[in-house]
Order: structure tokens, then C-alpha cells, then sequence
């Protein structure tokens, strides 16, 4: 199970305060703990912190430069903004550009153009929404038949299939619970629609948004979707629990050989 650590954003007071007053702290200590603590990316989003649309491109920039000196890993690129992520993009360096995520795109034709265009300029990865103008479907079905354009789309582009991070987006369970078993069921066929397959990615924390026991909502997902195919969550390594889970389902699902270590060995796979 990959980790797109989630931490670096401007909905949390640390960043926020961080990116209006460009003082990197914040986002240097929580770049280089979500890399110790098991992350696979470092996801980058100004959130609230910008007023208007020039801010987010330049916040963007400051992030990208203040962030990519201090971790291995790849970032992604995560805004509405298509503009601040190119910009974003235009900063990666050679040996990560291959791994960065577009995070996101929604199958509307105007958005797919422009950022399968840019993935294939930069030859990086995107995370694609099964949504589209009138919003998420209810059922698998629909998901799976938004998921079939993007791919489609991406092909047309030049992006390749295993470049792709489909998420068929879970909604919190308080309030969607329907939604949760078809986000399964959505999950096991998106990984038919190409070959090689798309991969899979869940916003995990929307499952539990505004719920009790959120590690324990979270974690329980985490391993129904990784028996349905899910390949990497969006998520808070500093959820220990959590990322006991994940190591355990790469056992129990035969991705990685058993060792008595095994959970501290998935901990330690950057280091």
C-alpha cells in the first residue's frame, strides 16, 4: 500500500500560518516526519491559505522549493489550480519528475485536456476523479464508466494506464453510507478497464470526516479496499494503527514476504 502523506496543507493552522508568513518550519518538520514515518509522497496543498488564484500559483513555487531539498521523495502536486501546478511542476527535479503526482484531474473534456497534456510534457503520474460537472455517482457502475474516459483520455494524450491513480471517491460514512460498499465494488474494476491496469487511490480520511473512532473507521476501510484492489490511500502516516494495517494487508494479500519485522520493515522502506 503506498502513502501520499497528507499533512503538508494549508487546512491545518501550522501550514496555513507557515505559507502566508513563508516560514518553512512547519513544512520542513512535517515533510521530513511523514518520510520517517513511512510515506511514499509528500502531498503539497496551499488550501485556504491563498486568497485568490495568482497567490496559489506562487504559494505553489515556495512550496515546491522549500519542501523537495529536505525528503527523497516524490511530491504531489495537489490544487484546483492547473496553473500552480505546472509551476509546481516546472521546479521538480530530474531524478523525482518521473514520480511526481498531478493531484487531480475530474473527467470534464477542458480539465482532461490540460492536465493529461501536461503529464505527458512532464512524463509524471495523475490522480483522476470518478466525477464529473454534475458531481460523484451514487453507483459503482457510473464510477467505473467515468473511470473507462479518463483512461481513455489519458491514452489519447500519451499518458500510459500505470501512470494513472484512479480514485473513485469515498464519501464520509455518516452521511453516504450507501456509498461505501459501491466504492468497492468500483475499486476491484477499475483495475480491469487497461492493461497494464490503472492503479487505485482513496482520499481515506473522507470516509470518516465528522465521525467518532476516525482512526478506526480509516483503518477498517484501508483493508476492505486493499482486498478490492486498492493500491494507495491519501493519509496520515502518523496514525500508527493505521500504518500497522497497511503493512499487515501486504502480508495477508502476498505483496511482500513474511518477516516477524514485517510492520517495522514497512516503516523503514525509505530510510
Amino acid at each position: 500500500m503506498k502513502i501520499i502523506g497528507e499533512r503538508v496543507n494549508g487546512m491545518f493552522l501550522d501550514i496555513r500560518e507557515g505559507i502566508q508568513k513563508r516560514d518553512p518550519k512547519a513544512l520542513i518538520d512535517w515533510a521530513k516526519k511523514q518520510e520517517e514515518l513511512g510515506s511514499d509522497w509528500i502531498d503539497l496543498n496551499a488550501g485556504p491559505a491563498c486568497a485568490n488564484e495568482a497567490e496559489r500559483v506562487e504559494a505553489m513555487k515556495w512550496m515546491v522549493e522549500v519542501v523537495q531539498p529536505v525528503t527523497k521523495l516524490p511530491l504531489a502536486l495537489d490544487s484546483t489550480n492547473y496553473d500552480a501546478i505546472e509551476a509546481g511542476l516546472e521546479l521538480i527535479d530530474d531524478a523525482h519528475i518521473a514520480d511526481t503526482l498531478i493531484n487531480s484531474v475530474p473527467c470534464e473534456q477542458d480539465k482532461m485536456d490540460r492536465v493529461f497534456a501536461m503529464a505527458a510534457k512532464f512524463g509524471c503520474k495523475v490522480v483522476c476523479l470518478t466525477m464529473d460537472a454534475k458531481g460523484v455517482p451514487q453507483e459503482a457502475d457510473s464510477r467505473v464508466a467515468l473511470a473507462m474516459e479518463l483512461v481513455a483520455n489519458a491514452d489519447m494524450a500519451g499518458v500510459p494506464s500505470d501512470d494513472l491513480y484512479i480514485d473513485p471517491l469515498i464519501l464520509p460514512c455518516n452521511v453516504a453510507q450507501f456509498h461505501a460498499p459501491e466504492v468497492l465494488k468500483a475499486l476491484a474494476q477499475i483495475k480491469t478497464l487497461a492493461d497494464p491496469a490503472p492503479n487505485t487511490v482513496l482520499g481515506l480520511s473522507n470516509v470518516s470526516q465528522k465521525s467518532p473512532d476516525r482512526s478506526l473507521i480509516n483503518r477498517t476501510y484501508l483493508a476492505m479496499g486493499a482486498a478490492c484492489g486498492l493500491d494507495a490511500v491519501i493519509a496520515d502516516p502518523c496514525d500508527d494503527a493505521l500504518m500497522e494495517v497497511a503493512a499487515t494487508t501486504e502480508i495477508l494479500l502476498n505483496k511482500k514476504i513474511y518477516a516477524d519485522s514485517y510492520v517495522k520493515v514497512y516503516r523503514e522502506k525509505n530510510l
